[in-house]
């Protein structure tokens, strides 16, 4: 167990290097000067060379990359070119938002899915079975911005149920978790559904029943625990993807999370806030996917043997 975590250990610091040296690269890559593009076509040659030197961008490539990996290892990202403060203080301030904003839609997608797939498992090729997966595959194919307009339409602007902008209150993180979660709802519906049609074929199901187990019996204590373990798996990467997939709702809605400051930041050109932003939400998700890996290999030992 204890080489297996070292393995993973150092894959997902070789992963965050990869992240950390592509954010790197595309920023210089921008076809335009930087420090232009921030202090604008007013900015006097004196003025752009100094904001230059701030960057650092008179300096080799190299050692901007040292000083850039140097920042990301500290949590060192520099100012906000706009706001003036560090930018891990800004980030600071929204990740918590976001996190909420996940956590929430991860719970809703659980509570949902799992009685819709099992509802479809008992009633194969039936009317809730196709009603289930015609619909998952229906929601998970609509965009998440059109979902969020139309909900913020139908609730906020018509009915006035609900608040459509900001985080005033509870109230707000009930449409934007409903938009995150639907997609998920879908493709954990179909997940279980399928985990437990395969798991009611096994051998030991068979032996359940032929004890005179209840059907009640050898589903939950039996067939729902192991088609739940390839759930853990899914909901850590749908944590990790909703965090830094969150930027389009939190958009529409305009709600203060990470996904919308990356937006903001780089229609501001802030790019130290964008980078930070870019760098955080790849660590996080490194970091539940490495929590997610370790308590699959607990749960499977055959997932670290094989690895």
């Amino acid at each position: 167990m204890l080489g297996y975590v070292i393995r993973r250990l150092v894959l997902a610091v070789f992963v965050l290097w990869g992240v950390a040296t592509a954010v790197f690269v595309i920023v210089r890559l921008v076809p335009a000067d930087p420090a232009l593009l921030i202090a604008g076509s007013d900015a006097s040659p004196e003025q752009l060379a100094t904001l230059r030197q701030k960057m650092g961008l008179d300096e080799s490539i190299l050692v901007q990359y040292g000083k850039f990996l140097g920042g990301a290892v500290t949590g060192d990202f520099g100012d906000s070119y706009q706001q003036r403060v560090p930018a891990m203080d800004l980030i600071g301030q929204v990740l918590p938002n976001t996190a909420l904003l996940a956590v929430l839609a991860c719970a809703l997608a659980l509570v949902l899915s799992f009685p819709l797939g099992l509802l479809a498992s008992l009633r194969v090729n039936g009317l809730v079975d196709r009603t289930v997966t015609t619909g998952s595959l229906f929601t998970q194919a609509l965009p998440n911005f059109w979902i969020g307009v139309v909900l913020l339409l139908v609730f906020s602007r018509k009915l006035k149920w609900l608040p459509s902008v900001g985080l005033d209150s509870w109230k707000n993180l009930i449409l934007p978790t409903i938009v995150l979660a639907l997609p998920f709802v879908s493709v954990l519906t179909r997940m279980i559904r399928n985990g437990l049609l395969e798991v009611m074929g096994e051998g030991y199901i068979q032996t359940a029943r032929a004890k005179g187990l209840s059907e009640r019996i050898v589903i939950f204590p039996h067939a729902i625990r192991n088609a739940a373990i390839p759930v853990v798996t899914i909901v850590g990467l749908q944590f990790g993807t909703l965090l830094g997939g969150a930027a389009v709702t939190e958009t529409v809605f305009t709600f203060p999370g990470i996904g919308r400051l990356l937006v903001m930041s780089l229609q501001g050109r802030d790019y130290n806030v964008a980078q930070a932003c870019v760098l955080v939400i790849a660590a996080v998700f490194v970091l539940i996917n490495l929590v997610v890996d370790l308590t699959y290999g607990f749960l499977d030992p055959r997932v670290r043997l094989a690895k």
